[in-house]
């Protein structure tokens, strides 16, 4: 029996979904939505029928008959922290989502999948694989000098995970048996060092944690930050944009667009150049410590990502990092696809379809 796979992907202005064959694409669409329609909802979760009724649209146009589909893979959310793997969205799972960690266009997709599921009927199976929240950090990495306030494991889960194998699979062997460091360089930022098959610490790629990135401050001074925010000239909601949204690049530029300052560099900017490389400095830096959290034993440094595609980026980050392991660049994200192939291999009784719980 063949796996026919819906793969559902909402992002901040749009709704990718693809549908797979066993292992072969057969559709890949993104989905606009304008800003308009998406600012009358005050909560993401708000947007749910709206992304719905618009994905239906667009797969009855592309001709899919979708009670021929029968596993539906989301876009995992902010959930609790949990261990990576793949995961049956159930009524728990539905229920949790409705108080979230934290605000997030992945939050829609494993219940984007659970309705669609539940629609079609019969034996369909909804899951979502290697959220966002993967929590797999060793004890010590949770320290952060504040009782109050753990380091939390917030991260491109699906992505760093999906190349770590990618890259283990070219050296003929597992991800279980090595050990990497994996830069996804995209809106966010995140830095993870993989052990054996677990992200052992991995800044915080969501709010204020780690390298700046075209949109996020990353880690800042505490101290400064604290007299900012008793400043009494920005609001709770203010101090929070200016870390995660309007922070990083777009705060000095004014643009998150990493093609448009490129541009200005090659036309003499010479502060935009400052700001661009003080991204992949500082990602050098977080490469730079993870190296030490694996006692040096690094089998390859990875970079991917949308940033990754910047030859300016990666070269300068190759050339202050690769004293310590191999660097390959993986460029683009790559989610579509990773969902899609846990989707065949759950099919396929691979790999285990774990309980949410």
């Amino acid at each position: 029996m063949d796996a026919n796979i819906l793969v559902i992907n909402p992002g901040s202005t749009s709704t990718k979904i693809a549908v797979y064959k066993n292992r072969k694409e057969i559709l890949l669409l993104n989905v606009k939505h304008s800003q308009d329609a998406l600012a009358k909802f005050s909560k993401i979760i708000d947007q749910l029928d709206f992304r719905k009724i618009k994905v239906r649209q667009v797969l009855e146009q592309a001709e899919i008959e979708i009670d021929k589909i029968n596993i539906i893979v989301g876009r995992g959310g902010l959930l609790k922290p949990m261990e990576g793997g793949a995961y049956r969205v159930n009524d728990k799972f539905v229920s949790d989502m409705q108080n979230p960690m934290g605000e997030h266009e992945s939050n829609l997709g494993g219940i984007m999948a659970y309705e669609f599921a539940k629609e079609i009927g019969g034996e369909i199976i909804a899951m979502i694989v290697d959220p966002t929240c993967v929590d797999e950090l060793d004890v010590l990495a949770r320290i952060s000098g504040m009782p109050e306030i753990p380091r939390r494991s917030l991260l491109h889960a699906l992505n760093q995970k999906a190349i770590a194998r990618t890259f283990a699979t070219e050296r003929k062997t597992t991800y279980e048996e090595i050990n990497v460091i994996v830069a996804h360089m995209g809106g966010g930022i995140s830095v993870g060092a993989h052990s054996k098959g677990r992200i052992i610490d991995v800044n915080n790629g969501l709010d204020g944690d780690g390298p700046m990135s075209p949109e996020r401050s990353g880690g800042l001074p505490v101290g400064e930050l604290v007299d900012l925010c008793f400043s009494g000239q920005f609001s709770h909601t203010e101090i929070r944009e200016k870390i995660k949204g309007k922070g990083g690049m777009f705060a000095y530029l004014g643009t998150k667009d990493a093609i448009e300052v490129e541009n200005r560099i090659k036309n003499g900017d010479e502060f935009a150049r400052q700001i661009y490389l003080a991204i992949s400095y500082q990602v050098s830096k977080e490469i730079g410590a993870l190296s030490a959290v694996l006692k040096g034993k690094v089998d390859g440094i990875l970079l991917t990502g949308g940033l990754a595609y910047s030859d300016m980026l990666v070269n300068d980050i190759a050339e202050r990092i690769s004293h310590i392991a191999p660097v390959k660049i993986y460029s683009g994200e790559g989610e579509m696809k990773a969902m899609a192939m846990n989707a065949y291999l759950v099919f396929t009784n691979e790999i285990q379809l774990k309980e949410y719980q």
